[in-house]
């Protein structure tokens, strides 16, 4: 059966943007890249009140032995993220239906400058700097929904980060976790619904 919802919540550095590849190309190599991004997403997820969001990135980069400089030479890039294949596409066609936004681990210029690199103008976006707290704190998540004017309940999540699967789960939104890179779920939450493509949001909504 066709589920029904009145809005589209995205998680923007991995469900709508693959982020890895830049990470990955800055660190100088997958392996490298990886352990950078999972010691930021760690330290991100564990701060609970927003703290710089450069500085966290910077912080990881030192934690796991990135050369100075990298860090900034990230934040100059941050206008080369790309979108998944799809999901320009996608996002257009759900815009046909319903407000599509996005609520972010982000500062509000690297948010703004990340969600100009997707090329479609989306109905709202929440950072974590807005919120005054990172994901997967419920802060972010109901400030979206509150500006939706929607209940969390009709309001379904793309989680891109397993993390956000249980996090906006707690705050009474249905959840599609894209898992492009098959991630294992964490907090033994799962998602209502579950892919490696974007795809299926337009048959959903």
């Amino acid at each position: 059966m066709k589920a029904t919802y009145s809005a589209v919540v995205f998680d923007l550095y991995t469900a709508l943007l693959d982020s890895w590849t830049l990470w990955n190309r800055v660190a100088g190599s997958e392996e490298t890249g990886l352990a950078w991004r999972t010691r930021y997403l760690a330290l991100s997820y564990r701060a609970g009140s927003y703290r710089p969001y450069e500085g966290i990135i910077e912080e990881a980069a030192g934690l796991v032995g990135i050369p100075a400089g990298r860090t900034g030479e990230l934040i100059r890039l941050w206008g080369e993220l790309e979108p998944w294949p799809e999901a320009r596409r996608v996002v257009s066609g759900l815009l046909e239906k319903v407000p599509v936004g996005v609520a972010t681990n982000s500062s509000i210029l690297l948010a703004e400058t990340a969600v100009a690199s997707l090329g479609v103008p989306l109905s709202l976006v929440v950072t974590a700097e807005e919120a005054g707290f990172y994901k997967p704190r419920p802060q972010p998540y109901l400030m979206a929904v509150e500006r939706l004017g929607c209940e969390p309940a009709s309001v379904l999540f793309v989680a891109g980060s397993a993390v956000d699967v249980p996090g906006a789960s707690a705050v009474g939104m249905p959840v599609f976790w894209h898992n492009r890179r098959h991630l294992r779920p964490v907090d033994g939450v799962r998602p209502r619904y579950v892919s490696d493509s974007l795809e299926p949001l337009l048959d959903l909504v």
